[in-house]
């Protein structure tokens, strides 16, 4: 496996990077589930794509690739989920892990969002379309990076 690490990696929080124009995906990083979003070209209005099963790294990388490339995105975005109270909890070190491979792996820049609370508004935002149980549960992780997505795009608009 070919080695891309620099010795001083690049701030996955800082967005001053981000290209002008084009596609930004998110994902929601969990342990079975991935669930990815795609703004248009215009970066107005976000949208879920289908939930990626989490199986292995290469799998999830493989899906991850062919979602950017089929929508040519320009940026992926990483959900990173803290606690309430601000702190990290493993979660939080799963989604730097996995954004800092990501990052290694893509020849597109990686960012990450702060994604607090992104699962309880996505469940709420599906209650209110009427969508409960195994439905529900099958489309609030696109949801929640649908959510992630769009809280990026707002802090692009006042960068």
């Amino acid at each position: 496996m070919q080695q891309k690490e620099t010795s001083k990696p690049r701030d996955l929080t800082e967005i001053s990077g981000v290209p002008d124009g084009g596609r930004i995906a998110a994902i929601d990083p969990g342990t079975k589930r991935v669930g990815i979003a795609v703004c248009d070209e215009h970066r107005v209005i976000a949208r879920p794509l289908p939930v990626i099963q989490r199986t292995s790294w290469k799998k999830l990388l493989l899906q991850i690739k062919g979602t950017l490339a089929e929508f040519d995105a320009v940026a992926l975005v990483v959900g990173l989920p803290y606690n309430f109270d601000g702190t990290e909890s493993d979660m939080t070190a799963e989604a730097r892990d996995m954004a800092r491979k990501l990052a290694l792996s893509l020849e597109i820049p990686v960012y990450l969002q702060d994604e607090r609370a992104t699962t309880y508004e996505a469940r709420g935002r599906l209650w209110k379309a009427g969508i409960e149980g195994e439905k529900q549960r099958a489309l609030v992780d696109s949801e929640a990076a649908t959510i992630i997505l769009t809280d990026f795009l707002s802090r692009l608009v006042g960068k």
